[in-house]
């Protein structure tokens, strides 16, 4: 039951939502997550720890840099959970704002690293 309880409570805070959202076309490194949500490096590694070990996201550091995906090894409760997440969070005009941000930056970082 505690599981289940930590699983649902790290979806009650809206940050952490806008960052599943982004989350959901692929890893992004913190920076990136950053830019996007105009937030400073120690909020955003907060809530991806948070996500992070409720088993929402997973990372993983590459020199300096840590980069966060969408946990591929979900319980049957995530994975529908996460799936009408998806479905209505796409729907609202933050996370489509989001989302457009996140494609402007990449564009514009190109290939760089953080």
């Amino acid at each position: 039951m505690k599981t289940t309880v930590h699983l649902i409570k790290a979806l009650s805070d809206e940050t952490r939502l806008r960052i599943l959202a982004l989350l959901q076309d692929g890893e992004l490194c913190v920076c990136d997550l950053m830019s996007v949500l105009q937030l400073p490096q120690s909020t955003v590694s907060r809530h991806l720890a948070y996500l992070r070990n409720a088993g929402w996201a997973e990372d993983r550091r590459q020199n300096k840099w840590m980069y966060y995906q969408l946990n591929r090894e979900t319980s049957g409760l995530q994975k529908k959970l996460l799936t009408q997440l998806q479905e209505h969070l796409a729907q609202l005009a933050q996370i489509k704002n989001d989302r457009k941000k996140l494609q402007d930056y990449l564009a514009s970082k190109k290939e760089q690293c953080c």
